[in-house]
Parts: C-alpha cells; sequence; structure tokens
C-alpha cells in the first residue's frame, strides 16, 4: 500500500513556474515507476510525466515537454514536477501517481495509487 499527498500547487501568472512536490508513504516507494497526471474542468484526466523507479528514465507529453521536469528523490520517499513557463491551458488539478509495472504508462488505469490532487491555476 501506498499513500500519496501532493503539494506545492498555487496561482502563479504566464510564463511564472512552481515545483510540485508529492510525498509518498510506505518503505517500498523506490519499487515504483512514478507519473504525473492533470484535469482540467471537464476535461479527462491527461498524461503530463512519468518517471522509472531509479529516476533514470523519464517520459513527457509533448505539451509539456521542455517546460516541465518530473524527478524524484528516493531517500525522501518524493517526487517532484518542476514546471516552467507555464501557459493558461497548464491550469488544472494535479495528481500523483505509482504503479507498479514499466514507468512508460501514460494511462489512468495503469496506475495502482493517487494522491488527493493539488489545484493549478495559471493567468493570463
Amino acid at each position: 500500500q501506498v499513500q500519496l499527498v501532493e503539494s506545492g500547487g498555487g496561482l502563479v501568472q504566464a510564463g511564472g513556474s512552481l515545483r510540485l512536490s508529492c510525498a509518498a508513504s510506505g518503505r517500498t516507494f523506490s519499487r515504483y515507476a512514478m507519473g504525473w497526471f492533470r484535469q482540467a474542468p471537464g476535461k479527462e484526466r491527461e498524461f503530463v510525466a512519468a518517471i522509472s523507479w531509479s529516476g533514470g528514465r523519464t517520459y513527457y507529453a509533448d505539451s509539456v515537454k521542455g517546460r516541465f521536469t518530473i524527478s524524484r528523490d528516493n531517500a525522501k520517499n518524493t517526487v517532484y514536477l518542476q514546471m516552467n513557463s507555464l501557459k493558461p491551458e497548464d491550469t488544472a488539478v494535479y495528481y500523483c501517481a505509482a504503479r507498479s509495472g514499466p514507468y512508460r504508462s501514460i494511462t489512468p488505469y495503469e496506475y495502482d495509487y493517487w494522491g488527493q490532487g493539488t489545484q493549478v491555476t495559471v493567468s493570463s
């Protein structure tokens, strides 16, 4: 069992930056690939980024590539999402998720555990 708690969301102007954190409970955090997803009002949950259990491999949605960076610190049981050059279309609730399978999954149902989400609002 893994419990995930996101933090770091907020209101930022377009072009600004935020860093999201996702703290995980449990001693098996390092065994899980981690992902970030987001969901805007009236839209389906969409993939943002994923990272392998070791942190050595990452994968991004085209819409955030070059602007967002996913990383993890297994000693702190935490995964991060650094978001730069934010755009109004990045506005959404951001969720972190954990899965025991391969890291390169963009499908929400393939993830085993989810956090409660943190709101990111980008003003124009």
